[in-house]
């Protein structure tokens, strides 16, 4: 017997938000199977906490997803090694070290990585850096940053608008480039993105919407970033927050599918082509849940989600436990005020010519508006006009945007009508919630339902 070679029932590469829950819950749901979890890094972080690193949390030694203790209290074996071959025929995976671990199933999480532009020339200098999930990596760019008093973002998504504000926070001169007309483009409608917008430009960052870079200039070390139209915008460090793409070369390499945009094509029960592979997390192909459409979406809730629902399908397919597509939850905060969005948005559902009709309001998320730390609060409903289902919802205010954001995601998972909110009970008080008479969940959907009793009057 191959002394280099162990068994195991279920064998998880990766170690993060997907490959994390799904051992977890695999566990939990068939607590007789031995559970293995690969991972690269010893040291886990929480992604979602990566921007913070460099103002509010102060270090990635606070940004720790404690993985190791965790799979210890649950009985699961945590490898560190570099998964290099899937051996899908004879069920194995072969490691850097040698060690080769066969599997009864396998479920690949291997995450994504930081898009790099090699059309972009010098983004291979010094100080150009990107933002992986990568601990090592990112305390030496912690480090270098420290010294840098003039910093450009290009890219104004979450990572780089979030990353933006905390350098701001922490006294340097941030400038963010972004091609689109708005930041958060790709999730928020314009009205949103606006407000996120003038929130920042107060907070110091300087911003270039509808822009392009066409060069980060240096010799051998960055020193600023070249524009289309000419200008220069000195700097001492470029963050290149372009966008991820998914880490499948593992699986392709192995023989299974992969889309053409690389993620690991999956059914509704994450499984791959090979029923005993299943892949989760950014490197598995997304659907939106709308549309069925193929779905660039990452985030870490949406890993989870499938993670769930691969762990608990490992040896028994359950009918009603599926991944039935992503509904695209997004929320971030700049300052005291959050934003999320749900669902399809205005402009996705006009794009994608549904009929529908948007409902908004806008009051306050405590009662009465004299307390202290009130703040507004603005809802947007999309509202499909034929039956009256909830499409998706935006909403801004105070930190609770953040569980209003989830509630939008719920009522948008369970196809939710305007008229099955309006009859809702919602539990409110002054200290926590906006009034049971003004609340602006409600309020909105009063609004897309007079709408929808015009048109129909018409």
């Amino acid at each position: 017997m191959d002394n280099n070679k162990t068994q195991t029932d279920v064998l998880v590469i990766g170690s993060s938000a997907a490959g994390l829950v799904a051992a977890l819950t695999g566990k939990r749901v068939y607590p007789d199977k031995k559970f293995t979890v690969t991972t690269q890094n010893p040291k886990t972080l929480i992604p979602c906490g990566i921007p913070y690193i460099f103002g509010s949390v102060g270090s990635s030694d606070n940004d720790i997803l404690p993985a190791d203790k965790m799979f210890e209290a649950n009985d699961i074996e945590m490898v560190v090694d570099i998964a290099e071959e899937i051996n899908l025929k004879e069920k194995n995976v072969r490691f850097k070290s040698g060690s080769v671990i066969a599997y009864d199933k396998l479920v690949i999480g291997t995450g994504s990585t930081p898009i790099h532009p090699g059309w972009l020339k010098g983004a291979d200098l010094e100080n150009v850096f990107k933002v992986p999930k990568n601990k090592t990596y990112l305390d030496e760019m912690h480090t270098k940053l420290t010294d840098a008093k003039n910093i450009v973002t290009i890219g104004a998504g979450f990572i780089g608008i979030e990353i933006s504000d905390e350098l701001r926070k922490a006294g340097k001169n941030v400038t963010m480039v972004e091609k689109l007309p708005n930041i958060l483009g790709m999730a928020f409608d314009k009205d949103i993105s606006e407000r996120a917008e003038s929130l920042l430009t107060e907070r110091g960052v300087k911003i270039l919407t509808g822009t392009l870079v066409s060069e980060i200039t240096g010799n051998g070390k960055a020193d600023g970033v070249l524009l289309d139209d000419g200008q220069k915008i000195e700097a001492d460090a470029v963050i290149l927050a372009m966008g991820y793409q998914p880490n499948s070369k593992l699986a392709g390499e192995a023989g299974l599918p992969v889309s053409n945009k690389g993620f690991i094509k999956v059914d509704d029960y994450m499984r791959t082509e090979d029923s005993s592979v299943f892949a989760v997390g950014d490197c598995a192909e997304k659907r939106d849940f709308f549309t069925r459409k193929p779905s660039p979406v990452m985030l870490a809730s949406t890993a989870c989600a499938e993670a769930r629902i691969a762990g608990m399908n490992l040896f028994k397919l359950s009918a009603i436990k599926t991944f039935i597509g992503t509904i695209s939850i997004f929320s971030t905060a700049i300052g005291e005020t959050g934003f999320g969005v749900a669902g399809i948005t205005e402009t996705q559902a006009a794009a994608e010519n549904f009929d529908f009709i948007t409902g908004t309001f806008e009051g306050i998320d405590r009662h009465p508006g004299a307390l202290e730390d009130t703040h507004k609060q603005f809802v947007k409903l999309v509202v499909g006009k034929e039956a009256g289902v909830i499409l998706g919802g935006e909403v801004y205010g105070g930190l609770s945007a953040g569980e209003l954001t989830n509630t939008l995601g719920i009522i948008v998972q369970n196809k939710m009508t305007l008229n099955s909110l309006l009859t809702a009970q919602f539990g409110t008080h002054p200290l926590l919630t906006a009034s049971p008479a003004g609340y602006p969940l409600v309020k909105a959907a009063e609004n897309a339902a007079s709408k929808i009793m015009f048109t129909a009057r018409k």
